[in-house]
């Protein structure tokens, strides 16, 4: 792998793996129109741990709040006459308790999926209509609750059913980020936390993903540590910078302008299935 085409998928992972345009459906797009073979899985890795980077240092300040509150969470339990009470009152515990919830679903169909990775991944046709389909979740946008609840008010029934969504995202040709956020609309929460809690959601679903890849993969790659290390560089800003475009959209109601774009891109697949050679 050159210099070059290693910028290039670090840019088109930095775009799109916050975009609601699907990056999986992204790659199997290039790779068909333009002959590229997919990224050794090395260089994947750590393509997504770059942007899982840009995540963390993006809610860096919801994170630290969550982990301080974890560490503060006997006196809490204390303080507001138990668990329950310390659930219902306390934001980042709250925040907390509904991340674990909303990861159950996802880690199940992820599993799920995962034994079909060979033959879902492969199917070009399945990736363009699964784009066809995020777009009209993302044009359905326009119709949600336009004030929603709080973290505070937030159930466990919307975690798992964000969870679900996340889990669903697993498909190729979905948007994890698009899924997840509407569904959280959807549910009845406000724009500014559903975005929050997609992404802060989508830290341990990545870090899952990226162990489950590494323990099923032989790793070895003859890819230079330079062209690792830009990777990952490329990938850090270029999401940081998505990722606060997204959600500078998401929290002015813009999250359907996307769907054209994906509509577009499901019907490029479907028709380089039949004119394009593999």
């Amino acid at each position: 792998m050159n210099f070059f085409r290693a910028i290039l998928l670090a840019v088109v992972q930095g775009l799109t793996e916050f975009l609601p345009v699907s990056s999986s459906g992204h790659l199997v797009l290039f790779q068909r129109l333009f002959g590229l073979e997919k990224p050794e899985v090395l260089f994947d890795i750590c393509l997504h741990v770059g942007t899982l980077i840009a995540i963390i240092i993006v809610f860096s300040q919801n994170i630290r709040s969550i982990i301080l509150a974890i560490f503060r969470l006997p006196s809490l339990v204390t303080s507001n006459g138990g668990l329950k009470n310390t659930f219902l009152e306390n934001a980042e515990i709250r925040m907390f308790g509904l991340i674990i919830a909303g990861s159950i679903p996802t880690v199940l169909l992820g599993l799920f999926f995962h034994r079909m990775k060979e033959t879902i991944f492969s199917s070009v046709p399945l990736v363009g209509i699964m784009l066809l389909v995020t777009g009209i979740i993302l044009w359905s946008s326009r119709w949600a609750n336009q004030n929603g609840r709080d973290i505070k008010r937030a159930t466990l029934g919307d975690a798992f059913i964000i969870g679900f969504a996340q889990g669903i995202a697993v498909l190729p040709g979905i948007s994890r980020s698009g899924f997840t956020i509407v569904a959280g609309l959807f549910s009845g929460i406000e724009r500014q936390t559903a975005a929050r809690y997609s992404f802060l959601l989508s830290i341990p679903a990545i870090m899952g993903a990226l162990l489950l890849e590494l323990i099923g993969t032989d790793v070895p790659s003859n890819i230079s540590i330079w062209n690792i290390m830009i990777g990952i560089v490329t990938s850090a800003i270029v999401g940081f910078v998505t990722l606060k475009i997204l959600l500078n959209m998401v929290n002015n109601g813009k999250l359907y302008l996307f769907a054209p774009y994906c509509w577009a891109m499901g019907v490029a697949l479907l028709v380089s299935q039949f004119w394009i050679p593999y």
